[in-house]
């Protein structure tokens, strides 16, 4: 079943006085289906954050449409956007977005707390996700006394605990040392094998690697698309890394 359809998508924009435009995303279109691990890539100015905060309900498209198992997200009301986002996504972000007058476990309830949830089942959701990220013991620490990695997991389960029908990750691994970057790509893999479907931008090969399909942009158009199929990591690093070559080499990269 296809959760995420995106038609036609074009993001302009258009200077302070009405002057210098800027086409960010061209008549993008892709689907993304229920149980799926996208990786999006491409260069900075490439269009992909673009992208993301448009399929985050952050931002608005100049023209075509986002649809989210059928709800078409461009005519989603703004006084409706924060119930709408918090109900249907889950969000990762490079620098985590933890506040730090909160202490892990109360950052990690935000949402369910502005969703109106009583503590009793906010605290029973909690258990086997924090058991699950290996941040047990230390969720009544606040973010300035953990490490990069353990505050990763905590925005990990803040993003899961409301059950989201899409996981969106913007660099996710950006500010990761390698070994915490590994641990988190292998959280999110056994996420998806959970039926999470995820959408992640990155700049990281390694990351990419463990998705089940990478979608490149560049120029704020869709430039190539690679499915895993039955390859390895290993192998999907190096279609990759190849790809990336041809990118910025100024390649045809469609088939």
């Amino acid at each position: 079943m296809t959760i995420l359809t995106v038609e036609n998508l074009g993001k302009v924009y258009t200077g302070r006085f009405g002057g210098n435009q800027v086409r960010a995303l061209n008549n993008v279109s892709f689907g993304v289906e229920q149980g799926e691990y996208v990786a999006i890539m491409g260069e900075s100015g490439s269009g992909k954050t673009t992208l993301l905060n448009i399929l985050a309900a952050f931002d608005r498209p100049t023209s075509g449409q986002v649809y989210l198992q059928g709800k078409d997200l461009t005519a989603v009301k703004e006084s409706e956007l924060a119930a709408f986002r918090r109900e249907s996504l889950g969000f990762v972000f490079q620098d985590f977005n933890l506040l730090d007058t909160f202490n892990l476990r109360d950052n990690i309830f935000l949402p369910l707390v502005l969703g109106g949830m009583g503590y009793v089942e906010m605290a029973k959701r909690l258990q086997p996700i924090a058991q699950r990220m290996g941040i047990t013991d230390v969720l009544t620490k606040y973010p300035y006394e953990v490490s990069g990695g353990q505050k990763q997991r905590a925005a990990v389960a803040r993003a899961v605990i409301t059950q989201p029908k899409l996981l969106l990750a913007d660099e996710p691994t950006g500010a990761l040392d390698s070994k915490s970057s590994d641990a988190l790509m292998d959280l999110f893999a056994s996420l998806n094998r959970e039926g999470q479907t995820i959408l992640m931008v990155t700049h990281s090969t390694k990351a990419a690697s463990h998705a089940g399909r990478v979608i490149f942009i560049k120029d704020g158009e869709l430039f190539h698309q690679i499915y895993r199929g039955g390859a390895t990591n290993e192998q999907m690093y190096q279609k990759i890394a190849d790809t990336l070559t041809l990118l910025a080499t100024g390649g045809d990269g469609h088939e």
